[in-house]
């Protein structure tokens, strides 16, 4: 087989992880979590849950992705055969995920447009889902929406032309500028947002611990809920980049810095956005928590109603803002994307010219599904349903599977250790073996009671058949039937430094 590519540096590895991680979830989700579940005192659950699950997991994907050097089906093909449907359906997953996350970027691409003379108007909510998406009801594509159509042909423009140009030049050298330029952008948009009036107050309702809250088990839930999304483990991404390392590269420093570099942006997220809605709310005259949001409705309707009422340089902070929201995607989107590439070049031993063209070319044609004007209906329901019963799923069975079928954390705890500057001791293993499953099969179980006994978004049940749990279930049938095509010869055969000590 043809040499692994490589990063050029480590520093450009955890560039790159930390793109991934940083994405619109440090935005938009991060801030609203930690003020629904006890402010400041959110922040204890929070580090307690990046020690005992986040971490622990993001090593173990590191070094099955390092000693096994392949994405993440062939990584876990060379762990153990009877393993590699796992990693399929987390690339699959991350396949599903891209459909409909080019789409968000490309409306933040829109938004920043729209910022320069806030032409989204006094009304941002009738702006974004009439003027801009022409919504429909669920269940009713419509026509496409050149809104959307356009924005979306340039983001996958831009992400065909990053791959296209490999792991070092591409992604490396894509990351390199992107994540420096992110940190700077949203710097300037911290510091304006705390000269503003009412900015106090924000970050009083953020940071207020509610110490009673830490009792409450939903807390603790939300916390290690977050963490699992937020570091983007169980979905093959930091298997497929720690598969570009050289045999060599320290893990565990790596793994920390990266997972403590993505908390730190999601503190700074969460001052930003909380001075931003204090000073919405101070301009309304009314109290912080009538004016908090999240998600798209954080991004997409409060965020411009703020722009709307800044005294001065309110444009060029709605631009910063929604530039930092697409930065932030499309570094995201490039390692999302990247794990189906590396898995369809190695699985049938095609370039990767060929791998990105079939690859992130179904991936772009699909997406224009949510480029419809009932799209967004269809992106929610996915969304919620591939990262409910998908990712976090997929992240449950990845690590019984590992750690107590084939009984392989102190294999890859040895290499680990080996390769790095301070070890990981029995806390490793006790986190994986114990902690990360029980959490993560609770909060499965939550979530699939709470779904069997109400529609989620109250959507008809047929339309959450198709788009929520049929789409979540055809991940797992995928990654079952791509794992039974056998392998080019020779490729399942780790070369010497692959081998199992």
């Amino acid at each position: 087989m043809a040499q692994r590519e490589q990063w050029g540096t480590r520093a450009g590895f955890i560039l790159a992880a930390v793109g991934s991680a940083v994405g619109l979830g440090n935005i938009w989700r991060f801030p609203y979590v930690a003020y629904e579940n006890g402010g400041g005192a959110f922040l204890i659950p929070y580090l307690f849950a990046v020690l005992t699950a986040g971490i622990p997991l993001l090593l173990m994907e590191f070094s099955i992705g390092q000693k096994y050097r392949g994405s993440a089906p062939l990584s876990y093909a060379r762990l153990n055969k009877k393993a590699e449907w796992i990693g399929w359906w987390q690339v699959a997953i991350s396949f599903v995920v891209s459909t409909y996350y080019a789409v968000i970027v490309a409306w933040a691409l829109s938004y920043a447009v729209f910022a320069f003379n806030q032409s989204w108007g006094s009304d941002t909510e009738a702006h974004f889902f009439g003027n801009y998406l022409s919504a429909t009801d669920a269940g009713v594509l419509g026509s496409l929406n050149p809104n959307v159509l356009i924005p979306l042909v340039i983001v996958w423009g831009a992400v065909f032309a990053i791959m296209l140009a490999g792991v070092k030049k591409g992604i490396e050298w894509a990351n390199r500028i992107f994540i420096p330029l992110l940190v700077i952008m949203f710097l300037i948009i911290v510091i304006r947002a705390l000269t503003l009036d009412g900015a106090l107050d924000g970050l009083n309702a953020f940071f207020e611990p509610n110490w009673e809250a830490m009792a409450a088990p939903g807390v603790w839930i939300a916390a290690y809920g977050h963490i699992f999304f937020s570091l983007s483990i169980g979905f093959a991404i930091m298997i497929t980049y720690s598969s570009y390392l050289p045999k060599k590269t320290d893990l565990n420093n790596s793994g920390f810095i990266m997972a403590f570099s993505n908390s730190s942006f999601e503190l700074l997220a969460g001052i930003g956005v909380f001075a931003a809605l204090g000073f919405m709310a101070a301009t309304a005259g009314v109290a912080v928590d009538e004016v908090v949001a999240s998600g798209i409705g954080l991004a997409f309707i409060v965020f411009p109603e703020i722009v709307n009422n800044m005294p001065g340089f309110g444009s060029a902070f709605g631009v910063l803002f929604f530039s930092c929201l697409a930065l932030a995607g499309i570094s995201s989107l490039i390692s999302i994307s990247e794990t189906y590439v590396s898995g369809v070049k190695d699985k049938f031993n095609v370039s990767r010219t060929t791998s990105v063209l079939m690859g992130v070319g179904l991936a772009a044609l699909i997406s224009l599904v949510y480029a419809t004007q009932g799209g967004i209906n269809v992106l929610d329901a996915v969304d919620y349903f591939i990262n409910q019963f998908g990712i976090a799923f997929a992240g449950l069975i990845s690590v019984v599977v590992v750690a107590w079928f084939l009984r392989k954390l102190p294999t890859l705890q040895n290499h680990m250790n080996e390769v790095s500057d301070f070890k990981v001791g029995s806390w490793w293993k006790i986190c994986l073996l114990f902690v990360t499953p029980i959490v993560l099969g609770v909060i499965f179980t939550l979530n699939l009671v709470e779904n069997l006994q109400s529609n989620y978004g109250d959507m008809p049940t047929w339309f959450l058949l198709v788009s929520g749990w049929g789409v979540a279930s055809a991940a797992l049938i995928v990654g079952l039937v791509f794992s039974a095509i056998k392998w080019p010869t020779r490729t399942l055969t780790p070369n010497q430094d692959e081998e199992e000590g």
